[in-house]
Formats: structure tokens, C-alpha cells, sequence
């Protein structure tokens, strides 16, 4: 069975369009009081956002019984954000990680925090009167009662094999009483902490309305028809948080159940993305960009050229305020443009050891040439390399294609780290582009993430395969 995950950040430009601060002040303050270890840093991080997963607080060597205050500024607010601990438990220790997930609305507070147990309640604790991080833990544990036995319910009405029976029915409206009644308990606690941030993230928990009539899929199509009932996509500061993306990964995952062929997969997954995105333009521009952008990073990372296609008709459309437009355009030539039989546009660059190279000039004495495109700190390329440079060395394959290896590493982590890597990938001719993703290869190649492979002729420098895995490249020199 084919399943697909989507694991994606939200876009990295027009911070102020796609997320406009609320009316805060001019920040919101976190005063930290440090206990329990010798020193530590403390970064904070958005979970969602602009600078999603990326530090934009940090505070240096705080020893223990210090006072610190962490200022957010208002463009963050209101939001999800981790707090990060680098602690060291006495002076001479490696500094070790911890993390405390926190919301932050319209209130400073105070939180007082041993960050080796900073989510043990007995440890780590908020001050007198602070309200987000409270009533989302009191609506946690609720929530986690509530949809225990629904939860149970549900499975076993999804699974089972005997829908005529009376059982089944009385089954079925059990769990549409029980589904009402929650539904109506959620209106109700979103209502009570309405002037919350933490109200927003509440509806994520949504249980969609299923017709247990019919076959096992057609029970998870009904509940796919009714995804997105309980969410309202007018309000954007559902897209403050991390649920959104989790929320969206599992509307896709469904999808994923029903593909068992990749060609499936290839069909299902493009229908699904058409029919969130319809649903989101009904709704607010930056949910309905943000749902452009959502799939447009999904159908890159998992090379889906039918998806990205189904993307087109949202680009020309003012309402849709996707921060992806030059992506999606610049992908979509590339496809119409780079395809089997045309030819590869040339590369001319210096090698790892500082000699030219010309590809257009290049005549080696073998029938084919890999292009691999790669960058050292992409786990992505790791696999694909991890599989690949074995199979090379082993057996005729270097006598059919040598492997041209173009990095697109440029920040001084990535390129000490592609300096390590190449050293045992020695069978492959390297070359690093200096100006990453914005290069002029990665720009006339219309390379937006990686691993790219191609295939080309090794005389004429046309186009033969685009294999986007090991296993695809395999069938294609076999």
C-alpha cells in the first residue's frame, strides 16, 4: 500500500502579509526563572510561520536562580512556539537538550522551569494567572476523555465486517449520539475561551459525520466528505500553529489508504489537494494561499508532476495569496520544458578539485551520464546516495554512466559537510554550485529541492529518463 506523508513548513517570505499581528501591543514578555541546572541557553522558536522551527529569541548562559525576560515581538503573535533549553546539569556537563511546547496570546507571564523536567508539572510551571497555556492543558485533558471511548467506537464500527446486522445499526447511532454530543461540547469550550488563541487550535479535534453504510472504503470516503466540516477556514490564525499542517498531513494520509499503485497514488493525491484548495478559496486569501503552498511543497519533496499541474489555475487568481506563485511557475516550465528527448542545457563550472568542466564538451565512453542533484545536509539525498554509490560500485554500472554529483550546499555548515562526504564518494565527479537553489544550474535545471536525478545521453546530451528513485534508475539500466 502507497502512503504519503506531508511534512512541510510554512513559506519563508511576505511575513507581514501572511501573518499579520494581531492587536497585541508592541510584544508580549516571558519571564523565565531558571532552577535546577548549572547554566543554559534558551531559544524560542515558532512552530508555524514565517521563521517556523527557527530561533528568533535566543538568551546566552543563564546559571541557575537567574531571572531572564524573552520579548516577542508582535509580528510573532499570536502563536505556537518551543522553548528550547541547551542545559548543562553542572558546569564541567555537555550541554543537553529539552523542550517545552507553549502557547503565547495576548498576556505576559512568568514561568518558572528546571529544563530537565520542564514538562513535569512539579518542575515546571506557569505563574499565577497565566490563561492560553491553562486552558489549552484543561481542554487537553478533557478532549483526551471525551474521545477515548468515541475513539474505540469508531475503529471498530470502520472495521466491521457485518454492516446488515441489527447490532451494527444500534452500533451506528451510538456513535452519532455520542459524535453530536461531542461536536456540541467543543462548540462550547472554543465559545467559553472565544478571547483565546487557544480556541483556534480546539476545532482541530473535529470529529468529521461517516456513513457506515457500505463497504469499509466507502465509510472512510464518507468521513473524507465531512474533513473539513468542523474547521473554519476564514479565520487565519489557524494558521498560527503547527496542528494545521499535522490536520492537513492526516486528511492526505486518508487519501494514502485508498492508493495502493503508485499510478494511484498519482491520481487520488493531485483530487485531494483540488478539493481542499477549493474548499479553502471559499475562505479567507491567506488560508487559501497557505493550502496552495501546503500541496505545492508536497507534490515537490515527493516529485508529483500530476499534482503540481492541478496547481496552475490557482496562480492567476488575485484572492489566492500563495507565497509559492514563482515556485509553481518556475516547476512548471521546468516540466514542459525539461522532458524525455530534449536536451540538457550546459554546465560549465569548476570541479571539487578546481579543474573546468564543460558538459555540452564532455564525451564520456560510456552510453549514458546521471546527473545528481544533491546537497550533503538534505536526509533525502543521504538515502538516495546511501543506495545508490553501493549498486555503482558494484557490478557494469560505472562502465554505463559515470555520475555527475552537483551540490547545491552553500551556507559553511553544509559545505564542511559536503567537504566530509565527497572523500567517500571518490567513484563520482563533483561539483558544487556556490550559489545553491539560486545558481544558475539549479535555475536552467529548474531544481527547487533535492535529490534531482537525470539520465542523459552521453553524446548528445539529451534527456532519456527523470527517475526519481534508485529503484526507477535501476529498471531504466537493466
Amino acid at each position: 500500500m502507497i502512503k504519503m506523508l506531508f511534512r512541510y513548513l510554512t513559506p519563508l517570505i511576505f511575513v507581514m502579509l501572511l501573518y499579520p499581528a494581531v492587536s497585541v501591543g508592541q510584544h508580549i514578555s516571558i519571564t523565565i526563572h531558571l532552577r535546577g541546572v548549572s547554566e543554559s541557553k534558551i531559544s524560542l522558536l515558532p512552530m508555524a510561520g514565517p521563521k517556523a522551527y527557527k530561533p528568533i529569541l535566543e538568551l546566552s548562559s543563564l546559571k541557575n536562580g537567574d531571572t531572564a525576560v524573552l520579548r516577542i515581538p508582535a509580528e510573532y503573535l499570536p502563536g505556537e512556539f518551543v522553548l528550547r533549553f541547551d542545559y548543562k546539569e553542572k558546569p564541567q556537563s555537555t550541554p543537553y537538550p529539552s523542550e517545552k511546547l507553549i502557547l503565547v496570546g495576548s498576556q505576559s507571564f512568568e514561568l518558572w522551569t528546571n529544563p530537565m523536567y520542564a514538562n513535569n508539572a512539579d518542575s515546571t510551571w506557569f505563574g499565577s494567572g497565566e490563561k492560553e497555556n491553562n486552558a489549552f492543558a484543561r481542554f487537553n485533558s478533557e478532549n483526551n476523555l471525551q474521545k477515548q471511548k468515541i475513539g474505540l467506537l469508531q475503529q471498530f464500527l470502520m472495521e466491521y465486517d457485518q454492516p446488515e446486522s441489527d447490532f451494527y445499526r444500534l452500533g451506528t447511532q451510538e456513535y452519532e449520539k455520542r459524535r453530536q454530543a461531542y461536536k456540541h461540547w467543543l462548540v462550547r469550550k472554543a465559545t467559553d475561551d472565544s478571547s483565546l488563541f487557544a480556541s483556534s487550535l480546539y476545532r482541530f479535534s473535529y470529529l468529521p459525520q461517516i456513513s457506515f453504510s457500505g463497504s469499509e472504503r466507502d465509510r472512510l470516503l464518507s468521513m473524507i466528505d465531512h474533513y473539513f466540516d468542523g474547521i473554519d477556514f476564514n479565520n487565519p490564525i489557524i494558521l498560527r500553529t503547527s496542528l494545521m499542517n499535522d490536520w492537513m498531513n492526516a486528511y492526505v494520509n486518508m487519501h494514502g489508504q485508498m492508493a495502493t499503485t503508485v499510478a494511484l497514488r498519482d491520481s487520488i493525491i493531485p483530487a485531494a489537494a483540488v478539493k481542499a484548495i477549493e474548499k479553502a478559496k471559499q475562505g479567507n486569501p491567506l488560508v487559501y494561499g497557505w493550502m496552495v503552498d501546503y500541496f505545492y511543497r508536497g507534490f515537490e519533496a515527493n516529485d508529483l508532476p500530476t499534482g503540481m499541474k492541478v496547481l496552475k489555475p490557482y496562480l492567476n487568481d488575485p484572492d489566492c495569496l500563495t507565497t509559492k506563485r514563482m515556485e509553481i511557475e518556475r516547476r512548471l516550465r521546468g516540466m514542459e520544458t525539461l522532458t524525455i528527448g530534449s536536451v540538457a542545457p550546459d554546465i560549465v563550472m569548476n570541479d571539487a578539485n578546481s579543474k573546468p568542466f564543460r558538459l555540452s564538451t564532455y564525451q564520456p565512453a560510456t552510453p549514458y551520464i546521471l546527473l545528481l542533484f544533491w546537497s550533503a545536509d538534505c536526509s533525502h539525498c543521504r538515502e538516495t546516495i546511501d543506495k545508490l554509490y553501493p549498486w555503482y560500485q558494484q557490478g557494469h554500472l560505472s562502465t554505463k554512466m559515470p555520475v555527475i554529483a552537483i551540490s547545491l550546499d552553500e551556507t559553511t555548515t553544509e559545505v564542511s559537510q559536503w567537504e566530509q562526504r565527497i572523500k567517500t564518494l571518490s567513484a563520482f565527479k563533483h561539483l558544487r554550485a556556490e550559489e545553491g537553489i539560486s545558481s544558475k544550474v539549479a535555475n536552467d535545471y529548474f531544481i527547487l529541492a533535492t535529490p534531482v536525478m537525470m539520465v542523459l545521453d552521453g553524446k548528445s546530451k539529451k534527456v532519456l529518463a527523470l527517475p526519481s528513485t534508485i529503484e526507477q534508475l535501476h529498471e531504466f539500466i537493466r
